[in-house]
C-alpha cells in the first residue's frame, strides 16, 4: 500500500508520485503505463517536459480510474501572470485529456519578475475555487520566495516541490515548509545517477553509506533513500523508465530505517546543488514558448 500525505486543504496525495522528468515523449507512454500496472497513482509531469500528452495517453490506455489516479503538472514561466496561467491550464488540461487537475503548481520562481510570480499565483487560486484544480503549490522556492509570495496572496501553497535528496537536504527550505504546513516534495529523490561527489564515486547508489544500510536490511539504495524521504514525512518523485526498477521504487513499505541509519544518511550532506540556482532563473535565460498543443 502507497502511503499517502494530507495536504494542508484536506486532500490525500500519495506520497510517492512516479516522474517523467527528461523522459522523452516517445518513452513517456510505455513507461507511464509500466509505472500504473506497477501500482504508482501519482504521476507528476510539467509543461516544459513536453510530454503531458504522452502522460494522457498512458493514463487513458492504462485502464485505471480516472478518479483513483493523483495527476500533476507545472506551470512554466514562460506562461506566468493572471491571464496567461489561466490559458496554461487550459493547455495542461487539454494535452493531459483530464477535466481538473489534482495539483497545478508553479515550476520556478522569477525572482526578477516576482510580480510575474504573484500574478501567476492568483491565477493558481482562481482555479482552485473554481474546482478546476484540488491543490496548488510552488516548485524551487526558496524560503524568501515563500515569505514574499505568502505575503502577497491568500491561500498557502499545498506542496513546494524542490531537489532534496541525501547529498543536498535544504534544511532551510524543509523547516521553511513545515513552519507553513507546507508539504516538501523531493525531484531527484536518489540524487541522480551522475551526482558526483567528492569521494569520487560516480553514482549515489554506490555510495558506501547507502549500500550499507541497505544490505543490512536487504533491500537495495534506491529504496534506502526513497525510505528515508517517506519517514521524513516528505513526498518522492522517482523516475526511471526501466520496468525493473519502476516497480522496485514502489517497493518501500516493508521495512523501517532506524534513527541510526537516518542520521547516517543525514550526515551525507554536501550542500552542492545539482539543478540550477533559484535566484538565477530569468526569463531571458530560460524562458521558452509551451505550445497550444
Amino acid at each position: 500500500m502507497i502511503p499517502t500525505l494530507t495536504l494542508n486543504n484536506g486532500v490525500e496525495m500519495p506520497a510517492l508520485g512516479y516522474g517523467v522528468f527528461q523522459t522523452a515523449p516517445e518513452e513517456t507512454v510505455a513507461a507511464v503505463e509500466a509505472a500504473l500496472a506497477a501500482g504508482y497513482r501519482h504521476v507528476d509531469t510539467a509543461a516544459a517536459y513536453g510530454n503531458e500528452r504522452e502522460v494522457g495517453e498512458a493514463i487513458r490506455r492504462s485502464g485505471v480510474d480516472r478518479a483513483d489516479l493523483f495527476v500533476e503538472t507545472k506551470v512554466w514561466i514562460s506562461d506566468y501572470g493572471y491571464d496567461a496561467t489561466l490559458h496554461a491550464f487550459d493547455k495542461s488540461a487539454a494535452k493531459l485529456g483530464v477535466d481538473q487537475i489534482d495539483l497545478l503548481i508553479l515550476h520556478q520562481a522569477l525572482p526578477g519578475r516576482f510580480d510575474l510570480t504573484v500574478d501567476a499565483y492568483r491565477a493558481l487560486e482562481t482555479l482552485l475555487a473554481d474546482g478546476k484544480v484540488r491543490a496548488i503549490g510552488v516548485s524551487n522556492f526558496m524560503p524568501d520566495h515563500l515569505d514574499g509570495l505568502l505575503d502577497a496572496t491568500d491561500v498557502v501553497p499545498a506542496v513546494n516541490q524542490v531537489e532534496v535528496h541525501p547529498y543536498f537536504r535544504q534544511p532551510a527550505v524543509l523547516a521553511a515548509d513545515a513552519a507553513h504546513g507546507i508539504a516538501t516534495q523531493a525531484w531527484s529523490p536518489i540524487g541522480g545517477i551522475t551526482f558526483y561527489r567528492d569521494s569520487g564515486h560516480t553514482s549515489t547508489l554506490q555510495d558506501p553509506t547507502i549500500v550499507g544500510v541497505a544490505q543490512a536490511h536487504g533491500v537495495t539504495p534506491a529504496q534506502v533513500m526513497l525510505r528515508w524521504h517517506l519517514q521524513q514525512g516528505r513526498s518522492a518523485i522517482p523516475k526511471s523508465v526501466t520496468p525493473h526498477r519502476i516497480a522496485e521504487n514502489l517497493a518501500v513499505t516493508g521495512f523501517e530505517l532506524g534513527e541510526g541509519d537516518l542520521a547516517a544518511i543525514d550526515a551525507l550532506d554536501t550542500g552542492r546543488r545539482g539543478g540550477p540556482e533559484p535566484e538565477d532563473v530569468t526569463l531571458e535565460s530560460f524562458g521558452r514558448q509551451i505550445p497550444e498543443a
